[in-house]
């Protein structure tokens, strides 16, 4: 596995853990309704489902970092799963919710995609 790809998977992961952080942890603050662009009041509705959607994506992080981690096959294997899981989800997410989702979810995992598969 080249240390490019590496990097790129590694830096999708920390993107989710980012996510993670959000949702769960920070979707009420000042700073979390600003990046959503949502108010107290639909914050303190949706704390519930945004943490669900926070470990979620903490999931597809912890699935990044063991392909990292894991030897190979199985690590190959892991890295292809999960990476396609983020871009599924960031598809999802620009036809559901926001089209900007596509950029900052979907094309990292769709580049770490294309340079794990390269590299195998």
């Amino acid at each position: 596995m080249s240390t490019v790809s590496q990097l790129l998977v590694g830096l999708v992961a920390v993107i989710h853990v980012y996510f993670l952080v959000l949702e769960a942890f920070l979707w009420r603050t000042p700073r979390g309704m600003k990046i959503f662009g949502t108010d107290r009041e639909f914050a303190e509705r949706s704390a519930p489902l945004a943490a669900n959607q926070g470990l979620y994506n903490g999931f597809l992080a912890a699935g990044l970092v063991w392909g990292l981690v894991t030897s190979e096959p199985v690590g190959f294997q892991a890295r292809i799963f999960f990476l396609a899981c983020v871009i599924v989800a960031g598809v999802v997410g620009a036809l559901t919710v926001n089209r900007r989702i596509l950029f900052v979810q979907a094309v990292p995992a769709v580049a770490a995609l294309t340079l794990v598969v390269l590299a195998h």
